[in-house]
Parts: structure tokens; sequence; C-alpha cells
């Protein structure tokens, strides 16, 4: 498979030139052996290694394979993760002041958005799960229900899959949001691998921010922005208003790279994958697929009767999980993971079983009453010194309160924090003496 990219920085490192021009290594081993091979192909805009601003190859044709994979008309390379593509896909879809349909449940990213853009939102409440205390999919009929009450409404941010793998039916919510002259963008940064699955995850969406990163064999950072109905110039200009000038070759090459590992061997690969968590499922008290609840195949979600308990005792073991709350422990299975990583996996589960099960029932998340819009919060005068979250009750938050992961906050800024804020915080264990900065009232 080619790898455009990778072969233009290899070949301009192999013609071993006088590089004077930027990183200041000058392609000379890293001090750092962990790093050192890296050099070579850490480069900067030249002619032979392109712009990922700027139209030219080698990067249209390294993201037009990618865009080809995932069934759009075009990719947009990213170095900042997708919360880059979150600023820069709703940054496309809306203009300032204008309102948004917004997932309550989306990544804290989409909450700086909402204010750096000056975005007004309008929660769109995920249905609660209430025997696995998680949220579940975004139903397509609320969304209809919304936008025939807010016809002025035309742009619907959700994310698909969630922490927990959860699947929105994007081809049914498009369909709708389509037809009331709006468009969709969908936060996928978990589920860059789902193509890889057989699977359509993002069919119909305008734009789907994934992050390659956070499933795929790819560097820390690299992320893909796909779209439909857009003008690349256009694109690019919004890309390079939130990505630094100075994007690492390095990440931009590992996504070409991961490509070309996944279209020749890791699709394979991520199918045992899904068939080892599949047994996982099956041996373990776990979340798993039902009638009407989609899941990613490869998202292990144990239930246990204490969370943080059940996590330290896996890290005594030399296991350390994505993530924990009350009663679920969080495992990102991949590619990968060998069969020798999912035995000694399942080995020490087995040792575990007696901290399974359900654990008390966790209530959904609270809607706070909002005060300021988002971009007032960020930029309204705050309390000189923070302070512990058990004393802000009545206060309005100036910072995000959010358990990190999932990064999805409880409260926002702009938002009261009130007495159920503060007992549903509690409950989910918050650290209810971290300081937080709030709003200087008056």
């Amino acid at each position: 498979m080619p790898t455009p990219l990778y072969d233009a920085l290899r070949s301009y490192a192999g013609k071993d030139p006088l590089r004077f021009h930027m990183p200041g290594h000058k392609g000379k081993p890293l001090p750092v052996p962990e790093l050192a091979g890296l050099a070579a192909i850490d480069l900067t805009e030249l002619a032979p290694t392109g712009n990922l601003y700027e139209a030219g190859e080698p990067f249209d044709q390294a993201q037009r394979l990618w865009a080809d994979l995932f069934g759009f008309e075009n990719c947009q390379f990213l170095t900042g993760g997708s919360t880059m593509g979150i600023h820069t896909g709703l940054a496309l879809c809306a203009r300032p002041g204008e309102k948004v349909l917004v997932d309550r449940g989306c990544h804290r990213a989409v909450f700086n958005a909402l204010a750096l853009l000056d975005l007004e939102s309008l929660w769109l409440e995920r249905p609660w799960l209430r025997e696995e205390s998680l949220p579940g999919p975004i139903s397509p009929g609320d969304v209809e229900k919304m936008l025939e009450e807010q016809p002025d409404i035309k742009t619907v941010c959700i994310t698909s899959p969630t922490y927990a793998g959860v699947l929105s039916n994007i081809g049914a919510i498009s369909r709708i949001v389509h037809a009331h002259g709006g468009k969709l963008f969908v936060d996928g940064a978990h589920g860059a691998h789902l193509p890889f699955l057989g699977l359509a995850p993002f069919w119909g969406a305008d734009v789907v921010t994934v992050s390659a990163h956070k499933t795929l064999p790819a560097m820390g950072q690299a992320a893909l922005l796909f779209f439909d109905g857009f003008e690349l110039g256009r694109v690019r200009q919004m890309a390079s208003v939130f990505g630094t000038s100075s994007p690492s070759y390095p990440i931009l090459a590992s996504m070409d790279l991961a490509r070309q590992w996944m279209e020749e061997v890791g699709a394979w690969e991520y199918q045992r994958a899904a068939l080892r968590v599949a047994g996982l499922r099956q041996k373990f008290p776990s979340f798993c697929p039902k009638p009407g609840l989609s899941l990613d195949p490869c998202r292990f979600v144990l239930r246990v009767k204490d969370g943080p308990g059940f996590t330290k005792r896996l890290e005594e073991r030399g296991i350390f999980a994505e993530m924990e709350d009350g009663g679920h422990v969080v495992f990102i299975c991949t590619a990968q993971d060998s069969d020798r990583d999912f035995d000694c996996l399942e080995k020490v589960l087995k040792e575990l079983r007696n901290m399974m099960g359900d654990c008390p029932p966790i209530p959904a998340p609270p809607i706070p009453e909002r005060v300021l819009s988002p971009r007032q919060a960020l930029f309204a005068p705050v309390r000189e010194w923070p302070r512990p979250l058990k004393d802000c009750e009545g206060e309005i938050a100036a910072c995000q309160i959010a358990p990190y992961p999932p990064g999805v906050p409880v409260v926002a800024p702009g938002e009261r924090i009130s007495k159920k804020e503060l007992a549903y915080l509690q409950k989910i264990g918050y650290n209810m003496l971290s300081e937080i900065r709030t709003v200087l009232s008056g």
C-alpha cells in the first residue's frame, strides 16, 4: 500500500542535505535514545515535504487515501488530536451567535469550542440506562423533536462512540438533520478503528473527527477530520487557525503508516481482537450489546463493585486500564493487543472475579441551571482565589467540573453549582476538595 507522505520524508532524509532550516536538531540523532531515530524524518515545510495547510503533494494523496477508506469526499490531517478536529469542525458548521444542538455527553473540548466560537448551545440529553448506570445512544426521535421545536438550529453535534463504546445511529440522525436543512458534526474520537471492522459508523455525517492515536498504531495527537460538502481551502484555513503552524511530521507520517498497516494486516488483527473481547464479555460481568444497543466490538467495559479498588488491584498486577468509575472499568482493546496480552488479562480477571458485579445504582447526571453563556463565563471576572468545590454551592462555575477521563462536564462554565450537582459529584467519587474557580458576582 502506498505511503506518499512517509516516502517523501524518507527520500529527503536519504539525500543527506545540509539542513539550514527548522527543526534545530537538523536531522541528527536526538539525545534521548528512544527518540533518536525520529530526527531524520522530523522536518518542516519544504518543497519536497509539502505543507499541511496548502494544496499539493505529498499531502493531497496521503489524505485522499484516508478519505476513500472512510467514504468521505475529503480528509484533513490533524496534529492536535480530536480537540483540534472539534474546534475546526464546529467552526465550519456554525457561525458565531448561532444555536447548536449539542449532545450533553460531549467531551469538554466541545464546551471550549462553544465559548471560543460564541455559539449558543441547546442540550440534547442522552437516555440513561438504569441497569447499567451508563448513558445510552442518542435517539433520532429526540433530535427530530428538538429540531421541530427550534427550526433555527442548523448544526447538531453528537459523540459516537462514547467512552463506553455506545454507538448512535448516525445514518438515521443525519437524515433527520438534513431534512431540516442542517449539518451533523460527529465527535468520533474513539472510533477510528470501526471502519476496519466492516462497520459504517459515520455514514451520513457532514463532518467527523477521529483520533488515530486512540485506537490505531499512530503517535499521540494524530487525528483526522473527514468532511463532505466543504471547500478544501476553507477547511485548511480553519484547521490552521486551531493548529500549530509547525505541525509534527513524525505524527503526520505515523498516520500514513497506520493506514498502510491497517489495510495490509491490521483489519484482520482487529477482527481477532473483537473475537477476544466477545469472549471476555461472555465470561465476565460486562456491558454487552442488546436489541437497540450497538457497541464498539473492541471496547470492554467490566462491571465491578468498586471501580477504584478494582483498578488498584489490576495495577498491582501490572495491568493498567483506560479508566474507571464507581461501577465500571473500561479497557481499550486494539489490534496491537496480542493473544498473550488477552490471556494475561483473562487470568488476572479470574483471580479478581469476587470483586465483579453490580455497583450501587448511579443516577443520571443532572442538567445544571445556565446563568451565563459559555463565552461570557470564559471571559468573566473570577474570584481571586480558587476554593474547594464543596464550599461553592450556589456559585457560577468559571471552569469545567468534569471527571477525567471521560472528560464530560457535569457542570460547565456559566452554570450554577447547586446542591443536586454537589450530591451527584460526591456520589460518583469526585474529589470535593478539588479547588475550582467561580465567577465573581455583582
